[in-house]
């Protein structure tokens, strides 16, 4: 949100520098993320001063260009060439003296220095239009008419507006401050200086009155609706100071009467709206609903379907504007426009927003009606909207002020405890002072005691309505600068934090997996019946019908992730992209004994080459060991370690293996089975694991957190285990790490064997140790002391023979 320097001090008094404002700003809540330069003259005609055409004859070597002698208030007259056909003796014109740098309309800017033009010395340029960011023309000089005395700054003439900009980073809840007013209010409290409100006098009806019939069909969506017609009025272009203004909000001036009402929204915060009157229908405006996929064309042109929640702003035919949100194009202001009903209303923020996210649409008017406007500022902002209009659009008010208003909207009240104001921001602040900076606010202090006070709050601070946000409000205006932080820190919560984000969790995890080349997936949960029939896995009795099926092919809900993946990589595979490592976070049903069950689960997919053919190395297949690892790494981000793995050689897998976290199944990992392969018509080696995310989400401790490396030096030892075919390398791991206790930082496999050079049945590991204490050097006593433990447990617990 962009707040004008300049429009802030017709609201208050300052005197502080930008920079100033904007920290007072920024620790008071309303942050602060830049301030830029406004300039409604390009370099705000620095350098560029009237001057006097003295004499002007023709260019010795140039037919087209003419030699001028020129007074600049200078001494000395400034010979000039100029190539301008319009340029003679005696005119007034704007001198680019030397120095001076020119931002054209069209093209890049240039500084003008002293030169040779064809032999003839120029120094300086007499400007066009275009040439000084002024306008397009390039048919000559600009010409003045002017008393001014030579070398008068331009700006003298022409006036520059000059501004600095905030841009505010606004959090949803400050909808009080999506304005000028609303950020004038907050300094008003931080300096303790009053605000300055236009009085504005009662509307006086001049001419024929034209009356607007106004009905509100649902007070709940619609508890405020002002109108007045404004006649005799002429669209036209805004005068400099309201598009200057405009541009500076990075806004785009259309005409007189729309700039106004966009300047009434971005000066107090209330979006106004104005329909041509002249197209009302029966000279009546109804604000209601209309049925569900009535068509509607927008301003923008766009033909669009309503959903039949959003608020309608109608005439007796049909609809001229989607409430709050967007105007309609055959009711909109245009040239020949000549009176208008200007609009000003209070609507439900929850319609409002329900309509802008359907339609998409986020304009400025629903970004503030859907946080919340002020319920008693519509006919002040009228009031504003038409004083600006009859001057300067020449309009008179042809109608009484409309105000629907059946039931005003009530101060919010609010018990406050002193106690408890000093508890949450950690230190005593006397009543007086909390008094003043509420006051400041125009919070109101009623009933007031020696242990606290009633608070009344204004509707329009929507973000105010706890004795909590009262507290905030003192600590915000106070400072939190001046609470300092005591030697025992302790914090107060309102609320209780959740020990684990699961959103995050998952999206950490969808991180680290993206890092290393997997792309996400997010398949439809309908899929077909057929899949459960014939797969040997799944149970077509615990199939999820759909009643109202789309297609006999989307008829149940899946039991697996596994055949919605598959038909993403056929998908892929039929398109010649055959080498894939894909995953996806989704939810698989079941009805079992007539309740229906869910859960969520985590697939990973392998297919094709994990490396492509290049000079180095030829193509590698995906293997087991891949998709494994990944598994592995998984685990380790989510600090859990894998209870026991069994062999798996049944349906959905050609083979491979259950993991256990305890006595609950976490997932099964392998190669998946032919015959379900050609059920979704893939044609390569599929390799899939199905992890339990509620289980991983229930076990997890959170992401891993890391921490410093160690001072001290890391020492490896190898040994040599001859082991039984049966055993497993993860029993002899989880032999290792218990044997090992906290000096063993990670297990490392180098070699694995089986041949003739071993007895038939066994099978050899070359593993490394890596062991490291994070407080001291390891001597070779605690060495020795580890690796004996860890030989004696791989001997006792696995039946491993021990070769060093």
């Amino acid at each position: 949100m962009k707040i004008s320097i300049n429009r802030l001090k017709k609201y208050i008094a300052l005197t502080e520098s930008p920079e100033e404002i904007a920290a007072l700003l920024t620790q008071s809540g309303l942050e602060v993320e830049g301030i830029e330069e406004f300039v409604s003259i390009p370099g705000a005609l620095e350098g560029i001063v009237i001057g006097e055409v003295l004499t002007c004859v023709k260019h010795p070597d140039a037919d087209k260009l003419s030699l001028t002698t020129v007074d600049i208030g200078a001494d000395e007259p400034s010979q000039i060439v100029c190539g301008a056909p319009n340029v003679a003796a005696g005119q007034k014109v704007l001198v680019a003296t030397v120095g001076a740098t020119l931002y054209p309309t069209e093209g890049d800017s240039f500084t003008i220095k002293k030169a040779k033009i064809r032999g003839q010395v120029s120094e300086g340029m007499i400007c066009a239009e275009d040439e000084l960011g002024l306008g397009v023309s390039h048919d000559g000089i600009m010409v003045l008419d002017t008393d001014l005395p030579n070398g008068t700054p331009a700006s003298k003439l022409i006036p520059v507006t000059q501004d600095q900009v905030l841009e505010i980073g606004l959090t949803p809840n400050r909808a009080d401050a999506a304005s000028h007013l609303g950020v004038a209010r907050d300094l008003k409290a931080l300096l303790g200086r009053p605000l300055c409100m236009d009085q504005i006098p009662e509307l006086q009806v001049e001419g024929d009155l034209k009356a607007i019939e106004v009905t509100v069909e649902n007070a709940a969506d619609c508890p405020r609706y002002a109108g007045v017609v404004i006649s005799d009025l002429k669209v036209a272009p805004s005068p400099q100071w309201l598009q200057d203004f405009l541009h500076a909000l990075d806004l785009e001036p259309i005409n007189n009467v729309v700039d106004i009402t966009n300047f009434i929204l971005h000066d107090l915060g209330q979006p106004l709206h104005a329909f041509d009157a002249d197209k009302i229908s029966g000279s009546k405006v109804i604000v209601k609903k209309l049925p569900k996929d009535t068509k509607f064309i927008t301003l923008d042109e766009k033909e669009r379907k309503l959903s039949g929640q959003e608020l309608m702003i109608c005439d007796a035919e049909g609809g001229m504007c989607i409430g709050g949100i967007f105007g309609g194009k055959s009711s909109g202001v245009s040239e020949k426009t000549t009176s208008i009903f200007l609009e000003s209303a209070y609507f439900s923020p929850d319609v409002i927003r329900k309509g802008a996210q359907f339609h998409g649409l986020k304009t400025d008017a629903s970004f503030r009606f859907e946080r919340g406007t002020d319920p008693n500022m519509p006919v002040y902002a009228l009031k504003k909207a038409v004083k600006l209009l009859q001057e300067i659009a020449g309009g008179k008010v042809s109608s009484q002020i409309i105000d629907y208003y059946p039931n005003p909207v009530a101060d919010f009240e609010i018990e406050v405890e002193y106690g408890h104001i000093n508890r949450l921001i950690g230190k005593k602040i006397e009543p007086a002072q909390v008094k003043s900076i509420l006051e400041g606010l125009e919070i109101g202090v009623q009933n007031e005691s020696e242990s606290g006070f009633k608070a009344i709050v204004k509707p329009y601070r929507v973000d105010v309505t706890r004795e909590a946000d009262i507290i905030e409000e003192v600590l915000r205006i106070y400072g939190f600068q001046q609470v300092a932080l005591s030697e025992n820190l302790k914090t107060d919560y309102l609320a209780e934090h959740p020990v684990k984000d699961l959103n995050k969790l998952q999206y950490r995890l969808s991180e680290i997996l993206g890092a290393q080349g997997y792309q996400e997936m997010i398949t439809n949960s309908l899929t077909k019946p057929s899949y459960a029939e014939k797969s040997a896995f799944l149970d077509p009795k615990f199939n999820v019908e759909i009643y109202n099926k789309l297609s006999e092919d989307l008829g149940v809900m899946r039991q697996t992730l596994l055949f919605s993946g598959l038909e993403v990589l056929a998908h892929n595979i039929n398109r010649r992209q055959t080498d894939l490592k894909l995953f996806e976070f989704g939810t698989v049903y079941q009805k079992r004994e007539g309740s229906y069950q869910e859960g969520r689960r985590l697939a990973i997919f392998h297919s094709g080459n994990r490396s492509a053919e290049s000079w180095i190395e030829p193509a590698k297949p995906f293997a087991f060991a891949d998709l494994y690892a990944t598994i592995e790494q998984i685990l380790d981000k989510l600090t859990i370690s894998i209870g026991e793995v069994e062999m798996l050689e049944s349906s959905p897998f050609a083979y491979g293996l259950r993991l256990k976290l305890g006595s609950k199944e976490l997932g099964v990992i392998g190669l998946v089975d032919d015959q379900l392969l050609k059920l979704a018509e893939v044609r390569q080696e599929v390799w899939y694991a199905d992890l339990d995310w509620d289980l991983l989400c229930k076990k997890a401790s959170g992401l891993k957190k890391y921490q410093e490396i160690s001072k001290f030096p890391e020492v490896r030892r190898d040994l040599s285990l001859v082991l039984d075919k049966s055993v497993s390398y993860d029993q002899v791991k989880q032999v290792a790490i218990k044997a090992g206790g906290k000096l063993l930082q990670r297990i490392g496999v180098f070699d694995v064997y089986q041949g003739d050079k071993i007895e038939a049945g066994k099978k050899a590991y070359a593993l490394s140790f890596h062991l490291q204490d994070q407080e001291n050097t390891l001597t070779d006593k605690v060495i020795d002391k580890t690796m004996s433990k860890l030989i004696q447990a791989f001997q006792n617990q696995v039946g491993a023979l021990i070769r060093m």
